[in-house]
């Protein structure tokens, strides 16, 4: 294998993501939160977020090879959001848990307080059910 070749995990968001739309779901990021992830941190929980990432919640959404961009309402006030996609723990559909997860990159600066399990599943508000997620390294 090439070690010039880009990561694959992008491209895999995209595809889920347009999966989850295409088929009328939700689709969730779920995201391990340190320094370089520009998040609403009230949201924060145990060091990851979850974010709906679908179209009708978001404004601007990018999903470029290096993170995932967009605008969102939290509390209804209009947040930009920027998440590294070496952050990025998985992606799935809120309504039934199909989607696929990712070790998350170590990013974060020294000084991060945040230090995640890298054996955690992010799980899906209890509407949706566990998720079944599969890793990718």
């Amino acid at each position: 294998m090439n070690a010039n070749l880009p990561s694959t995990k992008p491209y895999l968001i995209r595809a889920i993501h347009q999966w989850c739309c295409d088929n009328g779901f939700t689709p969730y990021l779920a995201v391990v939160v340190d320094a370089s992830t520009r998040v609403p941190r009230e949201h924060v929980r145990d060091g990851q977020i979850v974010l709906n990432v679908g179209y009708e919640a978001t404004a601007q959404l990018a999903i470029a090879n290096d993170g995932v961009s967009f605008q969102a309402r939290f509390a209804g006030v209009a947040r930009d959001i920027w998440v590294p996609m070496g952050s990025v723990s998985a992606i799935y559909a809120r309504e039934n848990g199909a989607g696929m997860a990712f070790e998350p990159e170590s990013i974060a600066a020294p000084e991060a307080t945040v230090d995640p399990d890298p054996e955690e599943r992010p799980e899906p508000p209890p509407a949706g059910g566990r998720a079944r997620l599969q890793r990718v390294k």
